[in-house]
């Protein structure tokens, strides 16, 4: 194999980890805007960051077992429900965890994170939070 061969081989790997991390990155960020624009939203409309609300995420579920073991991970940090969604053929149940907490920007977004992980272990999708 020629010097030019190897050289270009080896560029080619940069330049697609480079690709594959920016795109992390951006999604991490998308997720992080997201919060963060729903907190500006929640603050605008009268929300004080010092003051304990009520807090709503939603994880969508493929199954019973899934939800089952979801709410285990979350119980008793949160108050956790389970209710069939219509006409949702790929994730039939919504799993609904509530906690009364502080509308913080980094607590949001760790939040966010962990319900995304959660999601994705048990082959579901993160919906998202409300207050």
């Amino acid at each position: 194999m020629s010097f030019f061969a190897v050289a270009l081989a080896v560029a080619l790997v940069l330049i697609v980890a480079r690709v594959y991390f920016k795109l992390r990155a951006a999604a991490r960020n998308r997720v992080a805007s997201w919060d963060a624009q729903l907190i500006d939203r929640l603050r605008a409309r009268g929300y004080v960051p010092f003051n304990d609300y009520p807090v709503d995420f939603f994880i969508a579920l493929p199954d019973e077992a899934a939800c089952q073991r979801v709410r285990a991970r979350l119980e008793p940090e949160f108050s956790v429900d389970i209710k069939p969604m219509q006409e949702a053929a790929e994730f039939p149940l919504s799993l609904h965890a509530t906690k009364t907490m502080r509308l913080i920007l980094p607590d949001m977004q760790a939040l966010s994170a962990r319900m995304s992980a959660l999601a994705v272990e048990f082959q579901g999708r993160y919906d998202g939070w409300a207050a």
